[in-house]
């Protein structure tokens, strides 16, 4: 029997031996198989999860005995995945992780050959149908498998992307993820000179969670400022997400990056932004010449939006940073690249640039424990308690009920079972008194309906 909870926004997660097995991994892979016709070639990778090598083995099981050659390319960044399959002209692929979560979780991202994940909307209802109801069709050949090296190659595609005017100095926690010895290499062939903290690859993430939180970051931010860094990056584990420090030590949301590439890149054109992203923002995008385009939050959503528009970057608040130059992607390797090359042509430092913006009072996301069966009602019913109270209710992404002075952003979480809320508001006590409903509010609906 499968967990039908395993089934996300934008990937299939859970815990390994409770929610997915062996057993689990080769039913999908035989189901993933059959959904891209029964052929090709498709390349697997994972990230550093002790249970990564068995469950990637299975997978690739399952695909080979739908008809698929597998291209084993061991661990490897997410983006890098992303990248090869669509680079090395592949017919689909998989990469075993489960991102930040914590380390007895794993998972698979279902990568199409144009580098899309199969999604929410896109795709994933109709995987979960055919896994719950072990749908597919065996190959009469079984396909073959094969080692490839995919790092070698986006190394080299992202060294020829970015130049330097000076040597830049850069801290990473790297999260004994995924991204461990890829990312400092490839900073240092670029010209930077770089210092770790979290270097190592290991599955249980001894460091600490495999989450850039801002409490996770407090020992990188020590180390950008005691090494005289010009930036620091904390990465999660897979090395698709990176969240930037200034040179003060001060972590930056995602929307903040976001505006400090828009500003510095010289290039005019559409600019995508999640619905969670500071009011700021888009005053920003605009200054910039550049035209602002909300969307939902989430990738299948978010890099759907920017090759739809051809905007030329996209970011989410949660720090998906998306470029035109690398297919759409989020590629948070490149952005660390991109950073690295903005500083060395710059007479300001980041520390400058960030304070150019203004500070509009806002929470990072707070998380509220919901289980997954009960989170989605509990975020629809939210909406006509806000409407009760006066706000103006725009339901995009969730529920973000907005009033003259501030707004507050309630969304389900796509990748674990909470909700997440974020505010924003003019002075910091309107904001505290928003933040106060809200909580309120949320956990009494929460609790209302977990009880029945």
């Amino acid at each position: 029997m499968v967990e039908p909870n395993i089934f996300r926004a934008y990937d299939i997660r859970g815990v390994f031996n409770r929610d997915i097995n062996e057993e689990v991994a080769v039913l999908i892979g035989r189901v993933f198989g059959t959904y891209i016709g029964n052929e090709g070639e498709v390349l697997a990778g994972r990230d550093v999860r002790l249970s990564g090598e068995t469950l990637c083995m299975a997978f690739g099981e399952g695909m080979r005995d739908a008809g698929c050659n597998v291209y084993d390319a061991g661990i490897i960044p997410t983006p890098a995945a992303y990248f090869g399959i669509v680079a090395l002209k592949m017919d689909g692929g998989f990469q075993v992780t489960a991102s930040h979560n914590p380390p007895e979780w794993n998972g698979f991202k279902l990568i199409l050959k144009t580098g899309d994940t199969v999604s929410e909307g896109f795709g994933m209802e109709k995987v979960k149908e055919m896994v719950l109801r072990r749908e597919f069709r065996l190959a009469e050949k079984k396909g073959s498998l094969k080692k490839v090296d995919v790092l070698s190659v986006y190394e080299n595609f992202l060294s020829g992307r970015f130049k330097l005017e000076r040597r830049v100095r850069v801290a990473l926690d790297l999260s004994n993820g995924a991204g461990c010895f890829f990312v400092p290499r490839f900073l240092s062939r670029i010209g930077c000179d770089v210092v770790t903290i979290n270097d190592v690859p290991d599955g249980n993430f001894p460091g600490h969670l495999p989450e850039p939180t801002e409490e996770n970051l407090k020992p990188l931010s020590q180390l950008v400022v005691s090494s005289k860094a010009d930036f620091g990056v904390g990465l999660d584990g897979d090395a698709d997400r990176a969240v930037f420090v200034d040179d003060l030590g001060r972590v930056l949301p995602g929307d903040v990056a976001l505006a400090v590439f828009v500003s510095n890149l010289g290039r005019k054109g559409k600019v995508v932004y999640d619905v969670s992203s500071s009011s700021f923002l888009k005053k920003v995008i605009e200054e910039a010449g550049c035209e602002p385009i909300e969307c939902r939050v989430g990738r299948a959503f978010m890099m759907r939006k920017v090759r739809e528009t051809g905007a030329i970057i996209g970011g989410e608040k949660s720090n998906h940073i998306y470029f035109s130059d690398v297919y759409g992607f989020d590629d948070a390797i490149f952005a660390i690249g991109k950073m690295a090359e903005i500083i060395s042509r710059s007479e300001a430092s980041l520390s400058k640039m960030v304070d150019r913006f203004p500070r509009i009072p806002s929470v990072p996301i707070i998380s509220f424990d919901c289980p997954d069966e009960y989170k989605f009602k509990v975020v629809e019913e939210l909406a006509g308690f806000f409407e009760s109270k006066g706000f103006t209710v725009s339901k995009i992404d969730g529920v973000k009920a907005a009033s003259e002075d501030g707004w507050i952003l309630i969304r389900p979480s796509n990748t674990m079972p909470q909700i997440k809320m974020t505010a924003e508001a003019k002075t910091e006590d309107r904001l505290k008194e928003l933040v106060n409903m809200a909580q309120e509010a949320i956990q009494k609906k929460i609790d209302e309906i977990s009880k029945g």
